[in-house]
């Protein structure tokens, strides 16, 4: 078996395999756009059989990835892994992996990252689930909310709606000012918005979008959303920097007329909503799990790279199974930057590569993971120092399909 990259010419042949794999067929276009429209040819694999026929593929996107203390970085998008029915248990997604990790660091990344299809399959690989979202379901005759209390953000801005077709520039400029303040979010690229290579409301479906203007008139966030003949409105996701706005959106979508119940997707874990309807119990939670998992590739470059809200100092011993490599660091964090070096230290955490990874946005405290059995803390002090380490003032979230 052969691990090759692909040239535009494969394109095709990529995609029928990618299907093939996963034993679907392709989806009609939606106004001439595909979501595979976005595939960066240059970066995929194939793994060639003896007889010259692909039998396995993996790709990766060009984003950059909002971390703790608004630094954003280039990261890579794994993407369409997949090993057809006839090849699979015979270590050819092994073979795809370890040459893609390969190549990221040839390239010089220091963070890929991934949405697993299936959540046992890319522990073994060293990804880690970083990000959490949910879906929450209101009915509407219990969407009213409860006074507003003392201290609560105040929304001075007014609502337009619509359509898709209308607001392609508003959504694509909302979105990369929102993506750059929330730690987690990925970037889209201007050729995905121009190709609709994706979900909507990057894909051109029909879509009313509620826009948010702020006192100025200058759009700062926005609601995609469908309603369906059975009166459940359904949003794709509310983009907004701004915590007023994103009450302020989701008090319209709740208030439409001819709607029984109101359906938002990609609810970041630490959204305000249940706690300010009157009736707390009224949003029911859906779909409550990992979205977007992070693998390290440089360990020290992608310590330092984030930004940290306690001083302090951990030693981390990391085993990185798949790879063959272990190492101990000592992270040492002041005034919100880290120095990250080799140590011979008696560690203060061990952990797997994917553990650090599931801790690496914020997502995941160091001390859930020792309680999990997952990390092993090597003194009863050393959960709580990596707790305060890694804690970051809001949760990350990613609600970017890829």
């Amino acid at each position: 078996m052969e691990i090759r990259s692909t040239t535009d010419e494969d394109r095709a042949l990529f995609v029928d395999t990618v299907h093939t794999a996963f034993g679907r067929f392709p989806d009609p276009p939606v106004e001439g756009t595909v979501w595979w429209s976005g595939f960066e040819m240059d970066r995929n694999l194939f793994a060639v059989a003896e007889d010259g026929r692909p039998v396995g593929t993996a790709g990766a996107y060009s984003f950059e990835l909002t971390l703790p203390g608004d630094v954003v970085v280039p990261v890579a998008g794994v993407t369409a892994v997949g090993v057809l029915p006839t090849h699979r248990r015979q270590g050819v997604l092994s073979a795809l992996m370890r040459h893609q990790l390969t190549q990221l660091r040839a390239r010089g990344e220091v963070l890929s990252v991934l949405l697993a299809t299936e959540a046992v399959i890319y522990g073994r690989f060293g990804y880690g689930p970083a990000t959490f979202t949910q879906r929450l379901t209101v009915p509407r005759h219990r969407s009213a909310f409860a006074p507003a209390r003392a201290g609560g953000a105040e929304d001075t801005g007014s609502v337009e709606v619509l359509r898709r077709s209308e607001c392609g520039a508003i959504l694509e400029q909302v979105y990369d000012r929102y993506r750059r303040a929330r730690p987690g979010a990925l970037s889209r690229p201007p050729h995905w918005w121009a190709s609709g290579a994706g979900q909507p409301p990057i894909a051109p479906a029909p879509r009313y979008v509620a826009v948010h203007r702020d006192a100025a008139g200058v759009p700062d966030g926005y609601a995609s959303y469908a309603l369906a003949p059975s009166g459940t409105l359904t949003v794709d996701e509310t983009i907004t920097a701004d915590d007023a706005v994103f009450t302020a959106l989701i008090r319209f979508v709740l208030g439409h007329d001819l709607v029984t119940e109101v359906v938002v997707k990609h609810v970041p874990p630490d959204s305000p909503i249940r706690r300010q309807l009157a009736d707390f119990r009224a949003a029911r939670v859906g779909d409550d799990g990992d979205w977007l998992w992070v693998r390290l590739l440089d360990i020290p470059k992608a310590l330092t790279a984030r930004g940290w809200e306690a001083d302090g100092e951990l030693v981390l011993d990391v085993d990185d199974p798949f790879l063959g490599e272990h190492a101990r660091y000592l992270l040492t964090v002041r005034d919100g930057r880290a120095d990250c070096t080799s140590t011979d230290r008696e560690p203060d955490l061990s952990l797997d590569v994917r553990d650090l990874g599931s801790l690496y946005l914020g997502g995941t405290a160091p001390g859930t993971l020792v309680r999990d059995g997952h990390v092993r803390a090597h003194h009863p002090e050393a959960a709580a120092q990596a707790d305060a380490l890694f804690r970051t003032a809001r949760a990350p979230h990613c609600l970017h399909w890829f």
